[in-house]
């Protein structure tokens, strides 16, 4: 399904071009609110949270008083992790929530995601419903002035955040006499990863917590993972936990220093909630997904389903086939028992939990032997060039080189103006040869 304003996670872009400024993001919440105004739902109340770019300052209140003029009560939030805000959608039973965020992209991109009452990001069959109201005549989706919502602040957000996350553990559970490193990314998790580890008693080793509109991702966080491999070294913590800059990925380092990515983290919840009987139907992951991951999950007889790239599509995939565990090699892990989306810190709590008894992390995540592999994201002007007659005949050649050796993803971001190359091989001679024929074809 094509869609104008919605990639494969919201919106997303650069802040003041195209569609990320003021007057998009009032259309975009006149639209959100027009739209689920109108679902039979007595309440007419919207939610916003954000992370902490500059730019926020300027798309929220634009945002808000689009859907203010569509005549939604509005909820502000301020700086709160993406699950974090879908889970109060929920509570608050809110006709919708919406983050204010680029994820992990640098402080010049923003965006939006948005989320139903169940808590859910929206299907495409919804944003496309949206798209048509951003692009029809404004003023039939501004209410009678009499109908104008109202706006209100709420400061406790991240406090009310942290009980529901630690209601999902037993009331004894307890980090007394572990020592843990977390990197913030100076994004949406600042206040409530900190506040919410050291409630439970641990020593608490705090980075990326003093953001200032330009920092966010910047150098630091799960897509540089690095620092936190870097502080675990020196400090001789327990547990690094690397969040990115809505806190919605999680990316940890062991106390030996070594990096485990998500595809590991699912591994190891998987091979746990098997055993302990709490694993329902199998597991999702993605075309990202490492294979050596999907043989780990064939030994061990547990069934693995691939996804499109994109946390919404693993959850789509898990609510068809009733999984209740998923998520991405980037980070996104959707713990179905718990959450509706992508949370850094409740998979950190699921992780810690398992460590409680004096387990190291490094026992832990053993898990499997990934297959060797390639990420490469080229950047360009123009994504339709994958599309191109020379891009095509590279790739099918490359498919062919690749046959029963490994195999080659080729895709368009669905958030960012790049191409994302994945190869995958034990040859890794004719792993890079065959990325590299690629990278060309696309300049």
């Amino acid at each position: 399904m094509i869609k104008k304003y919605f990639g494969t996670d919201g919106i997303r872009g650069k802040v003041n071009e195209e569609n990320i400024n003021g007057e998009m993001f009032f259309k975009f919440g006149l639209a959100a609110g027009a739209y689920f105004k109108n679902q039979k739902k007595t309440k007419q109340i919207a939610i916003i949270a954000k992370d902490t770019r500059l730019s926020g300052y300027t798309l929220e209140p634009a945002l808000v008083s689009g859907l203010a003029s569509a005549g939604m009560h509005v909820y502000t939030l301020g700086p709160l992790p993406t699950n974090g805000l879908a889970m109060l959608t929920k509570k608050m039973r809110a006709n919708l929530g919406i983050m204010i965020t680029a994820s992990h992209n640098l402080f010049y991109d923003n965006g939006l995601k948005l989320f139903g009452p169940d808590g859910l990001k929206l299907s495409d069959k919804i944003e496309k419903k949206i798209e048509k109201l951003i692009d029809s005549n404004i003023k039939n989706n501004l209410t009678e002035n009499i109908k104008l919502g109202r706006v209100k602040r709420l400061e406790n957000a991240n406090e009310e955040y942290i009980k529901i996350l630690k209601k999902n553990f037993p009331k004894n559970f307890t980090l007394r006499g572990i020592k843990i490193a977390i990197d913030c990314a100076n994004g949406a998790g600042y206040k409530s990863g900190p506040k919410l580890l050291k409630s439970l008693g641990a020593k608490v080793h705090e980075i990326g917590i003093s953001p200032n509109g330009f920092n966010i991702n910047d150098n630091c966080g799960s897509t540089f993972p690095n620092k936190i491999k870097n502080f675990v070294k020196k400090h001789k913590v327990d547990l690094g936990i690397s969040l990115d800059g809505d806190a919605d990925r999680i990316i940890i380092c062991d106390e030996n220093a070594k990096v485990i990515n998500g595809d590991q983290i699912i591994a190891m919840l998987a091979k746990r909630w098997k055993k302990k009987k709490i694993l329902k139907g199998g597991v999702i992951g993605t075309l990202m997904s490492n294979y050596g991951l999907q043989k780990f999950f064939k030994k061990n007889k547990i069934n693995f389903i691939r996804a499109n790239v994109g946390d919404r599509y693993v959850k789509e995939k898990m609510q068809k086939f009733k999984f209740n565990l998923g998520g991405e090699q980037s980070g996104h892990i959707i713990l179905g028992k718990f959450a509706t989306t992508g949370d850094g810190l409740l998979v950190a709590l699921e992780i810690l939990f398992s460590m409680r008894k004096g387990i190291k992390a490094s026992q832990l995540f053993d898990i499997f032997k990934p297959v060797p592999q390639i990420l490469e994201n080229v950047a360009v002007k123009d994504k339709s060039i994958i599309d191109s007659i020379r891009s095509k005949r590279i790739i099918s050649k490359v498919s062919k080189l690749m046959k029963n050796q490994g195999r080659i993803l080729v895709r368009k971001s669905g958030t960012e103006p790049k191409i994302r190359i994945m190869g995958e091989s034990e040859n890794k001679f004719l792993l890079k040869k065959c990325i590299k024929l690629i990278k060309n074809s696309l300049k």
